[in-house]
């Protein structure tokens, strides 16, 4: 008679990495380093240990359900791209069904503990913008239109109305400027990599900027989104009541980003838009220290 082997050790920790996986975590990071800063701000200095740990597991568990849904949706195409294919359901891993289960039940998870730890509102923007990024990004845009990224950038916005509304439990103009920042630095960010990998996104007819539009027309639009996020960058620190560390880091940094977008203008090969967006991630990493040491500072802490 069979009976069925237990999971050995190894097999167990690749089973969990896999999960893991699942939830997109190097993206996560990325979403979480705004979110700690923003509530500094909001809180005009150091809120709780306890309130910032809370914030941030719920919006994981929120923003990896949101990214293992995208999977399951994208399972068909990640199978034929270069860069997508050995994901844990494209390459046959996990089963799509057992990823949904795993994706929705983050999701309730996430507003559950959200409400309970938080509170509803932070709980609500969380669960909406999961709802945004599959039915408005992964279902509707991502395959149709140029602008994916564009709209779909607003659910990778959200952390910092989260962030934000985890202190006060309400919303304001600094918030939705803080919002505006992200929104305006995302297709900067994402169409640098797709420039990369254009032929990838070409063969799956996934319609991004650079397969659609020539990659000068692409360069073109990075800088110019690029100069408006620099300029939202400034308009916060007047809106936030931000100090002059703020002011100074939000004046050099985007000079930089701006520096690499022209030479994105004249260069336009993947080697140099790879480092547009190397550049992206540092960007937005250091705005967001500067912003969060700039109130520390202030408060004495």
């Amino acid at each position: 008679m069979l009976t069925a082997r237990p999971l050995s050790l190894p097999s167990l920790r690749s089973q969990i990495a896999d999960y893991v996986a699942l939830t997109k975590p190097r993206i996560i990071e990325l979403l979480l380093v705004t979110t700690v800063p923003t509530m500094i701000v909001a809180a005009r200095g150091l809120p709780s240990v306890w309130l910032m740990a809370a914030t941030v597991i719920g919006g994981t568990f929120a923003a990896g359900g949101a990214n293992a849904i995208n999977m399951y949706v994208d399972r068909d195409i990640d199978k034929l791209m270069a860069r997508t294919r050995n994901r844990p359901i494209a390459s046959g891993r996990i089963a799509p069904g057992a990823a949904l289960t795993f994706a929705v039940g983050l999701e309730i998870v996430a507003f559950a503990f959200l409400w309970a730890t938080v509170n509803l509102l932070s709980a609500v923007l969380a669960v909406a913008a999961c709802l945004f990024y599959v039915f408005v990004y992964t279902l509707w845009l991502k395959r149709t239109s140029s602008r994916n990224i564009v709209i779909g950038g607003a659910a990778g916005a959200a952390p910092v109305l989260i962030g934000w509304a985890a202190v006060t439990n309400s919303l304001g103009w600094a918030p939705v400027v803080l919002f505006a920042v992200i929104f305006y630095w995302t297709p900067p960010h994402f169409w640098a990599l797709a420039i990369r990998y254009r032929d990838d996104y070409a063969k799956v007819e996934v319609p991004m900027l650079p397969v659609v539009a020539s990659l000068r027309t692409t360069a073109v639009r990075i800088l110019g989104y690029t100069l408006v996020l620099w300029a939202l960058t400034l308009l916060f620190a007047p809106v936030a009541g931000m100090g002059h560390l703020y002011v100074g880091a939000a004046l050099v940094l985007g000079g930089i980003f701006t520096a690499y977008a022209i030479r994105l203008l004249r260069d336009t090969r993947p080697a140099v838009a790879m480092r547009v967006f190397a550049w992206s991630i540092t960007y937005i990493t250091l705005l967001f220290g500067a912003m969060a040491l700039d109130q520390l500072l202030r408060s004495g802490f």
